[in-house]
């Protein structure tokens, strides 16, 4: 979008916040970059430039605005919707594979040279893959800086930086303030409670955002021990590169409030975007909930409860695992299921506040799992025995940079993965916003509410114009019926 100039100039001008993250205005004659929703006065044209990244506007020697921090903008909605390799490079570099393999790894992820991926993410980013990540540790710097009393070293090695003169100098180039001046500022301003180990921070998101299928289905589908809703935040475990953390998320008018405890500060870049990822903050809503209301019969399901996401998971693989837990069962029993599991298999943790008690258990942790002790059919314990191996010896990979393609022929080559298994694990593990339940229960009671035929092939066929919004559309036909995933709990 940043070379289309007028298209850019009109969303500056009239502040925007939908096209944030889209591209980035930079100032020639302050030599400053933002947001397209600054709220700021708008410079004349002649003196903006676009970039497609906040690492290409620091490569070029532009310094965030202090207004705007347009290094906290939504992501672009681009690389969650796209199943190429410049998308799937940013989704790694977005969870700090650069930080912790280099390039070299990145490059060995994706299936190409190192040579290879730089010329794609410079030809449409304007910045590599190192630049790229620079810009990712600058921000998570500011967090720790501005969010915690952590000792300014600490925060240096945490965010990723190699040595403190790094950090140093690349804090005082992005945000023109050297590290101390930021934490004085951010000490000037409203602050919250702070509590000793955690990190509150704000996850943006583009507006409009329906937290009722979002939370309501994360609530509803929880496991105990690992997942729990109090006082209105949805909170949960996660395994990290590091070490683990529980976090908490909160919906709230504009943002959504997040707190991380952390073992180890260096994952905060994970555990963030993985929190994203979770809920899937850098959709484009409005580009979405257009493409669905051309549907007569699906344009009342958007107009009830516009900014519907699709709810995700933090770790692919554990969805896998649930999904097959909850193969033709109600959702009570696939808790259930998970909860034993959990129980006889998961890594014990510390919450200071009591409810979470467990790490979901890794694919290597139930590798040796006796199938025997399973209360499931034995067609089910040989689905899941054999989908536990696979991912263990990573013969199967379930990530944000996966293959879509590939990894659901993998999938459905294993025994007892049906279509309805494949495609919720490519929506929910992969991110796929394409994936489509035509042999869902709640997808066929609401085609018949509609009016719509309830076959899988008629449902196929009518999703056809929903595309490539078809996970979207899920969601909506779900409201169709009274179920607790699509209300927050009170």
């Amino acid at each position: 979008m940043h070379t289309d100039t007028e298209r850019c100039v009109r969303a500056v001008r009239s502040k925007d916040a939908r096209f944030d993250g889209w591209f980035f205005t930079a100032v020639l004659t302050t030599r400053i970059y933002c947001r397209p929703s600054c709220p700021v006065v708008p410079p004349k044209t002649r003196n903006m430039t676009f970039y497609p990244s906040a690492a290409a506007c620091q490569q070029a020697g532009f310094r965030a605005c202090k207004r705007c921090r347009p290094d906290t903008s939504p992501g672009s909605p681009e690389w969650n919707a796209r199943a190429d390799s410049v998308a799937r490079a940013m989704r790694l570099i977005r969870d700090g594979v650069v930080d912790r393999e280099g390039v070299p790894g990145l490059a060995a992820r994706l299936g190409y040279s190192a040579r290879q991926i730089e010329r794609q993410l410079l030809a449409e980013l304007g910045a590599g893959p190192l630049a790229l990540a620079r810009a990712q540790r600058a921000q998570t710097a500011r967090l720790l800086i501005e969010t915690t009393e952590l000792p300014m070293a600490q925060v240096a090695f945490a965010a990723g930086f190699s040595s403190i003169r790094t950090f140093n100098e690349t804090v005082r180039e992005v945000f023109a303030l050297a590290p101390g001046e930021l934490r004085t500022r951010a000490a000037r301003g409203p602050r919250t409670t702070a509590v000793p180990g955690v990190i509150a921070l704000r996850l943006p998101y583009r507006a409009p955002l329906n937290p009722s299928n979002l939370f309501g289905h994360l609530a509803a589908t929880a496991v105990p021990g690992v997942e729990e809703w109090r006082d209105g935040a949805y909170r949960r475990t996660l395994t990290l590169p590091y070490g683990h953390g529980v976090v908490a998320l909160t919906p709230k008018p504009d943002h959504v409030a997040c707190r991380l405890s952390l073992t180890d500060p260096r994952d905060l870049t994970r555990a963030i975007s993985r929190c994203r990822w979770l809920l899937d903050l850098d959709a484009d809503p409005v580009a979405v909930d257009a493409q669905l209301r051309t549907d007569p019969l699906l344009a009342p399901l958007v107009d009830a409860g516009p900014g519907r996401r699709v709810p995700r998971t933090v770790d692919g693989a554990e969805f896998a695992v649930r999904a097959v837990l909850g193969q033709q069962v109600s959702t009570a029993a696939a808790r259930t299921h998970a909860a034993r599991l959990v129980t006889a298999h998961g890594v014990p943790v510390d919450d200071p506040e009591g409810g979470l008690t467990h790490l979901f258990p890794t694919p290597r942790a139930l590798a040796d799992l006796d199938p025997e002790t399973l209360a499931l059919p034995r067609t089910r314990r040989t689905t899941l025995t054999t989908l536990v191996a696979a991912l263990a010896e990573d013969r199967l990979r379930l990530d944000t940079d996966s293959d879509w393609e590939r990894a659901r022929a993998e999938l459905s080559a294993l025994p007892g993965f049906g279509p309805w298994t494949v495609e919720s694990i490519a929506m929910r593990s992969l991110g796929d916003p394409d994936a489509f339940l035509p042999t869902d229960l709640g997808i066929r009671r609401a085609a018949e509410r509609l009016g719509l035929r309830a076959t899988p092939a008629a449902l196929t066929a009518r999703a056809a114009d929903w595309r490539p919004w078809r996970a979207y559309a899920v969601q909506y036909l779900w409201t169709a019926d009274d179920h607790p995933i699509n209300h927050l709990p009170a």
